[in-house]
């Protein structure tokens, strides 16, 4: 029995959240069940449903994980095509199989979103010979870039020329539709703020400054009374 790739299947990174993957699965089921009259699809919905079994308990993750991470890169049949061998229709192809590889990377793994020659030689089956020309051309036309890890990612132009000029091939429209359908984390509501309840104004208090100088209480004259005075001898 070949081995699933359940993350390839619900469309989400390896390092996805529990909440992820149940939201994923959710609107995919939705989409997918055979009780939908428009894109009800019972096969696909199974798969979805067994890949969601397993990653959403983390006991069974984490051997899954195990098992993921020792099976060997197997190369996508659609690169296996004569489309992509010879000629400069080849060469083209090999130009867009690059852009939709990078691309779905780094819309699945953002964290990640990069590549290294190694692996796009597994993805694609060419040996590096083959794909050096391929790269070149990419980078000139600054569709992809080298990375401080020694890998490649793609630019924003490189986007905009891949969702411009959709691929004939439908595996790799796939690369490039498939993530689309997965809405943004939800934001929390922001909570308005309670106003404060008026304050009343008190007048502030008057305290004595104990160092002011205070004027001296006015000292009152005293009253002097005069005697009369008399002589002491006869009088005239």
């Amino acid at each position: 029995m070949s081995f699933v790739d359940h993350y390839e299947v619900l469309q989400i990174s390896p390092n996805a959240e529990p909440e992820t993957v149940h939201r994923v699965f959710r609107m995919l089921a939705m989409r997918y069940h055979p009780d939908n009259p428009e894109t009800g699809d019972a096969a696909r919905f199974m798969q979805l449903k067994q890949a969601y079994e397993v990653l959403k308990d983390s006991v069974q993750r984490a051997v899954y994980d195990g098992r993921r991470d020792q099976q060997p890169e197997q190369p996508m049949p659609v690169f296996q095509l004569k489309d992509f061998l010879e000629g400069t229709e080849g060469e083209a192809n090999r130009r867009t199989g690059i852009l939709c590889l990078l691309y779905h990377k780094r819309r699945v793994d953002p964290e990640e979103p990069s590549l290294s020659l190694l692996q796009l030689e597994g993805l694609m089956a060419f040996p590096r010979e083959h794909l050096r020309f391929t790269i070149w051309y990419l980078l000139e036309k600054k569709f992809i870039r080298f990375n401080d890890s020694s890998e490649y990612e793609i630019t924003g132009e490189g986007s905009d020329f891949a969702e411009s000029n959709s691929p004939k091939h439908e595996e790799l429209q796939r690369l490039l539709s498939a993530p689309q359908s997965v809405p943004p984390e939800p934001t929390k509501p922001k909570r308005d703020p309670v106003p404060a309840p008026p304050m009343e104004w008190k007048p502030p208090l008057q305290q004595p400054a104990t160092n002011a100088w205070q004027r001296p209480a006015a000292v009152q004259p005293k009253r002097v009374q005069w005697l009369e005075m008399r002589p002491s001898g006869p009088r005239n």
